[in-house]
C-alpha cells in the first residue's frame, strides 16, 4: 500500500508504506518547519486504523530538506497515537537531531499536580491545626537543643567536658583576630547611622554635644553585644 500527502504551495509531504504486514512507515520529504502547511496527525490516526494486525511503525528522512519544531510536535502526536493503540514507534530512522529532541522531550515527566486542577484550598481549621502541630514540632526541638545545652554547659562548670583543645584554640581565633576586620567596618557603618540621625534629632534641642555620648554608649551596650552574638553564631 503506498499513499501520499501533499501540503499544497509547500514543500511538505509525508507518505505511506507497508514493508511488512505488520509495519507502517511515514516517510517525510519537504521541509517541515513552522508556517508550512504540514499535513494533519489525522491521517496518521486513519491509516493505523485501517491497517489491521499493525504492530510497528517506522520512520523514513531520506528526502527531508529542513525541519524545526513542527516536524517535533507531528512526531509527538504520532507517538500519541501510537501509545493508544498499542503500537511501538521506531525512531532509528529520523534525524539524530529530532531523535535527541525527542528524548529530551520526554526525560522530564509532567507533573500532574501542577496546574490548576491539583491546588486544594485548605479549610481554615485544616490550617490552624497545621500550624499548632508545626508550633509543637518545634517547641520539642527547641527544648532538646535547650537541655543538650544544659547539659553540656553543667559538664563544662564541672570539669567533665571532653574538647579538643585545637578546636578550641582556632575557635578563639575566628572569633577574635580573624573577625576584627568585618567588626570594626560593621562597627564603624553603624556608628555613622547612628551618629546621623542622632545629630539631626538632637539639633532640634541644641543638644548637638551629645553625639559622640550617644554612638558609645550606643555601640558598647547595644551593638557590642549584638556584634559578638552574631560572630559567635557565624
Amino acid at each position: 500500500m503506498d499513499a501520499a500527502i501533499e501540503s499544497e504551495g509547500t514543500k511538505c509531504e509525508l507518505g505511506f508504506s507497508r514493508p511488512a504486514e505488520d509495519t507502517l512507515l511515514l516517510s517525510f520529504s519537504g521541509d517541515w518547519r513552522i508556517g508550512k502547511d504540514a499535513p494533519s496527525s489525522d491521517e496518521v490516526e486513519k491509516q493505523m486504523q485501517s491497517t489491521p494486525g499493525l504492530r510497528k511503525v517506522t520512520f523514513g528522512a531520506r528526502d527531508l530538506t529542513g525541519w524545526d519544531s513542527a516536524l517535533l510536535t507531528f512526531l509527538i502526536k504520532v507517538f500519541a497515537i501510537c501509545a493508544q493503540g498499542n503500537i511501538a514507534p521506531d525512531k532509528s530512522g529520523l534525524p539524530e537531531g529530532v531523535r535527541r529532541l525527542l528524548e529530551l522531550a520526554s526525560a522530564v515527566p509532567e507533573k500532574k499536580d501542577t496546574g490548576k486542577g491539583g491546588i486544594v484550598k485548605e479549610s481554615f481549621l485544616y490550617r490552624v491545626g497545621d500550624d499548632v502541630f508545626a508550633m509543637v514540632r518545634s517547641a520539642g526541638e527547641m527544648l532538646d537543643f535547650i537541655g543538650a545545652s544544659f547539659v553540656a554547659f553543667n559538664k563544662l562548670f564541672v570539669g567533665k567536658a571532653s574538647f579538643r583543645r585545637s578546636d578550641l584554640l582556632l575557635i578563639i581565633q575566628e572569633c577574635g583576630a580573624q573577625a576584627l576586620p568585618i567588626v570594626a567596618l560593621i562597627s564603624f557603618l553603624v556608628g555613622l547611622i547612628l551618629a546621623f540621625v542622632g545629630a539631626v534629632q538632637l539639633q532640634m534641642f541644641g543638644a548637638q554635644i551629645y553625639v559622640a555620648d550617644l554612638v558609645g554608649i550606643a555601640m558598647t551596650r547595644e551593638m557590642g553585644a549584638m556584634m559578638a552574638g552574631i560572630v559567635m553564631a557565624g
